[in-house]
């Protein structure tokens, strides 16, 4: 896939531009990978505690074979975050300038 950049302003140089835009997605990945690190931290704690993967969590929770205690929509939460940001990092960390 290929993506433009279009800037209101053609007083800056390309390379101007070009670095800035790396800035921008670079720190965009790390953002991300941040965040990331954190829901899977919470999603750790709780497969700990419970003695389950988080994939096997998100099923029965699916299901309905749990209570609705509001750790599991805390852990729910988590892993939907986990899921978005690990997303967002593959795919900020993944475009070139």
């Amino acid at each position: 896939m290929n993506l433009s950049v279009r800037t209101k302003s053609s007083r800056y140089e390309k390379g101007s531009i070009r670095n800035a835009v790396t800035f921008a997605l670079n720190s965009a990945a790390s953002n991300a990978r941040q965040r990331l690190t954190h829901y899977n931290g919470i999603c750790k704690r709780f497969e700990k505690k419970y003695r389950m993967s988080s994939a096997k969590f998100m099923e029965q929770f699916d299901a309905g074979k749990l209570g609705d205690e509001q750790e599991f929509f805390d852990w729910y939460a988590a892993v939907r975050g986990s899921m978005l940001w690990h997303e967002r990092y593959e795919i900020l960390s993944g475009v070139s300038v």
